[in-house]
């Protein structure tokens, strides 16, 4: 429990976390290929089903984070392709739909999801973890980065359809699992050997939802991006934050990521 702070905002719901598994497993030691490889098979069925969602993807794997209070319309909807486990004293116990299902209503048709606008910044991005024991070595180069290195955040301007630069520098510890998102010339001034990447050694570009904060109870925000990148076959990084989403997508891809997103908005106009 934080205090009360006047300089701290807190959402009003409490979330709980999804996050999908291959044959009971859970990937280790190698990078997912992000919201796309869920984009079908849960992200677009919970947003036809108006359950707004929170995505973090990270280094091992993603999670979708979903309101407490939607949990009897998540479980519905996802039952009848997934096998659902909840969490009980470390051990996996099978969840059923009856389990949760008072006071389960069938949510109501809602209108179509605003289309946001997208930016594209220049800057290029790693996406990387380290191994637990050989945190200390950098803890002081990681609070520099995230309290005083970054200037104030920009205002996004209405007209602003691409930025020249982003500041984001995106850190999780997850059971243990570092996953750091840092850009190309912020990885310069942390050792090499001590930051693990995959053996392509690849960079991402950011596609940024939003050119205002978008609040949480707006829902089919993530199938918008990561549909059409499903279809496209397009890997991407997808990580909500409290006032915008956004995507990763290797930087080879991002030309054809930008044309696929304005075709969709140009298309639902």
């Amino acid at each position: 429990e934080l205090p009360p702070s006047e300089f701290m905002q807190v959402a009003d719901s409490t979330w709980l976390v999804l996050s999908v598994v291959s044959n009971g497993r859970a990937p280790s030691g190698c990078q997912a290929t992000g919201v796309t490889k869920i984009a079908r098979s849960v992200i677009a069925p919970l947003a036809e089903h108006h359950v707004s969602v929170l995505m973090l993807s990270t280094y091992q794997t993603d999670f979708i984070l979903v309101r407490e209070r939607d949990l009897p319309v998540v479980i519905h909807t996802l039952a009848g392709e997934f096998d659902i486990y909840k969490e009980e004293s470390g051990e996996c116990v099978p969840v059923t739909c009856d389990d949760v299902s008072n006071g389960f209503l069938k949510p109501k048709p809602a209108a179509s999801p605003t289309l946001h606008p997208v930016q594209s910044p220049q800057t290029r991005f790693c996406v990387l973890t380290v191994a637990p024991d050989t945190l200390p070595a950098i803890a002081t180069m990681l609070i520099d980065v995230l309290f005083y290195s970054h200037s104030p955040p920009k205002e996004a301007g209405a007209g602003n359809k691409d930025l020249d630069s982003i500041t984001f520098f995106s850190f999780s510890l997850i059971e243990g699992y570092i996953s750091i998102v840092m850009d190309a010339e912020t990885q310069k001034r942390f050792p090499s050997d001590l930051l693990l990447t995959s053996l392509t050694g690849e960079l991402w570009r950011m596609v940024r939802i939003g050119g205002q904060p978008l609040g949480f109870d707006e829902c089919g925000i993530v199938a918008q991006i990561a549909e059409p990148l499903a279809t496209a076959d397009i890997s991407a990084y997808y990580i909500s934050t409290f006032n915008f989403d956004h995507a990763l997508v290797p930087e080879e891809g991002i030309g054809e990521v930008i044309q696929l997103l304005q075709q969709r908005q140009e298309s639902s106009r």
